[in-house]
């Protein structure tokens, strides 16, 4: 007689049936919950102050920039998983300020470069330039510099294309150098007393110089230097970065300064000039004062009956009795 399977064996084998049909559920579900992210993520767009450069970024894909996505784009497909690495689009500045915090870096920043003669000369001044937004350029550009971390103001590194911070840390190690090399090769073709009058105040006359002489055409001089460096930098940056990705470079030189122990000799020294200009003031009046008695006297020996008018005319207003010399006294016309 055959046996009928008993309920035992059919229920376990329903159970294998159901726990494999939920594992193949969850492997479905694995695989389509990256599919689906990767396809909402593989959308981009850009606004209209940025750039972006698109690498490939899925499992099975290389790391190579895939496209360039120009600034203020419409919706675009990038690939799954891809990485989009966005940069400025405008015109960008670095300023070199002792005024703390509106500078590119934090607290007090100057360029302290040597003059000539010796000085170290405070250059404050901006750097407008833009990023180069050809697609060849942008994509060597990423591949250079994109794929690197610098250190920023805060300690901590980022890549270029991590905000603001990012693109300050890039521009603080690799273009900042190149400033003060320029600044620095210009200057160093200048005396101090040619760039600020009132560093004449302060020298000694080794070299030739006529202290306390204001120097003649600071503001020309200084229109040099900033023509230079801006003849210079562009060139310069270029030679540094390995090709243009740099465009529209100008420097704009706002102020330059001495250093704080010789700018108060300065002040010193304009003091006590001061005080020597007052004591003349004081000796010329002196001078005159005596030149104008010894003058008034002369007259008066000439015209005797003149000084005693003018005695009458100095006597405080009420006397009735004028008597120099004479007991009896001489009456005073009253009014």
């Amino acid at each position: 007689m055959p046996r009928t399977p008993s309920s035992t064996s059919g229920g376990t084998s329903h159970r294998s049936y159901r726990g494999i049909a939920i594992l193949v559920v969850l492997a479905l579900l694995a695989a389509a919950v990256p599919a689906l992210f990767g396809a909402f993520s593989g959308f981009e767009r850009t606004g209209g102050g940025e750039v972006a450069v698109v690498r490939d970024g899925g499992p099975l894909d290389d790391n190579k920039v895939r496209q360039v996505i120009d600034p203020g784009s419409g919706v675009t497909w990038i690939g799954w998983w891809s990485q989009v690495h966005r940069y400025p689009a405008q015109q960008r500045f670095y300023t070199i300020t002792s005024n703390a915090g509106h500078g590119e870096r934090s607290g007090v920043d100057v360029v302290n470069v040597p003059s000539s003669d010796g000085v170290n000369i405070g250059i404050e001044g901006t750097l407008y330039f833009g990023l180069n937004l050809d697609h060849a350029t942008l994509k060597s550009f990423d591949d250079k510099f994109g794929t690197r971390k610098f250190r920023g103001a805060d300690g901590r590194t980022y890549y270029p294309w991590d905000g603001d911070e990012g693109w300050s840390a890039f521009l603080d190690q690799i273009i900042r150098p190149v400033i003060d090399n320029d600044l620095r090769t210009q200057v160093n073709n200048f005396r101090c007393a040619e760039l600020v009058s009132s560093c004449a105040l302060v020298q000694n006359n080794s070299a030739g110089q006529q202290a306390g002489v204001p120097q003649q055409g600071n503001n020309a001089n200084i229109a040099k230097i900033q023509n230079a460096v801006n003849t210079s930098l562009a060139e310069d940056l270029k030679s540094t970065l390995g090709a243009d990705f740099l465009t529209d470079i100008h420097f704009n030189l706002s102020r330059v300064t001495l250093p704080t122990e010789v700018q108060e000799a300065v002040n010193q020294a304009q003091a006590a000039f001061a005080k020597v200009t007052e004591a003349q003031a004081k000796v010329a009046q002196a001078r005159a004062e005596a030149e104008a008695n010894k003058a008034r006297q002369d007259g008066y020996d000439k015209c005797p009956t003149c000084a005693e008018i003018e005695k009458l005319k100095a006597l405080p207003q009420g006397i009735t009795v004028y008597a120099p010399g004479n007991t009896g006294g001489v009456a005073l016309p009253t009014k």
